[in-house]
């Protein structure tokens, strides 16, 4: 599998990431959503990094099912998330692709009332965006291509791949 991003530059750029936010918040609360299930190896990463009082909620909300690798009809479930009124909440994801799913859950969380609304994604895909939807903060910007590792999967496996690479064969392009 050809290494697109190695787990050391995973971990530095969420150290610059990281600050950003901390810099962005300026030490008020913020509610951290994290669109399940990609998101959780980056906002376990992110959180311990941040210098800001948090609170954790999950959402889920995928497009992709099995050995997809082009995105299908969307479902999402909120149940798991707290009051978000007055909230600063910052939106958590893997990646932005064609930027429906997180457009679809920035419009959904902006229906609860919170405080404010922001985005980050560990990866922005280019070329792939059918929704103008502009993260507040970005990790990288990778090529259409698919990638797993990092929390990232094809048909649930390897998430626990401590780096982001592409996909051989079929499912890769």
């Amino acid at each position: 599998m050809k290494v697109l991003i190695s787990a050391d530059a995973i971990q530095q750029r969420i150290d610059a990431v990281a600050k950003e936010i901390t810099a962005t918040y300026q030490g008020e609360p913020v509610t951290i959503v994290g669109v399940l299930t990609g998101c959780v190896v980056f906002v376990a990463d992110l959180i311990r990094r941040l210098d800001l009082p948090v609170k954790i909620a999950f959402i889920q909300a995928s497009s992709y099912r099995g050995t997809a690798t082009s995105p299908g009809s969307l479902v999402v479930k909120a149940e798991l998330l707290p009051d978000l009124r007055g909230r600063n909440v910052l939106l958590i994801d893997d990646i932005l692709d064609t930027g429906q799913t997180l457009s679809y859950v920035v419009e959904h969380l902006q229906s609860m009332q919170p405080a404010s609304v922001r985005v980050a994604v560990l990866m922005r895909k280019l070329g792939r965006q059918k929704v103008h939807l502009e993260p507040d903060f970005t990790g990288f910007e990778i090529p259409d291509e698919f990638v797993v590792g990092y929390g990232l999967d094809y048909n649930d496996e390897y998430r626990n791949l401590p780096f982001i690479g592409v996909l051989p064969g079929p499912a890769g392009h």
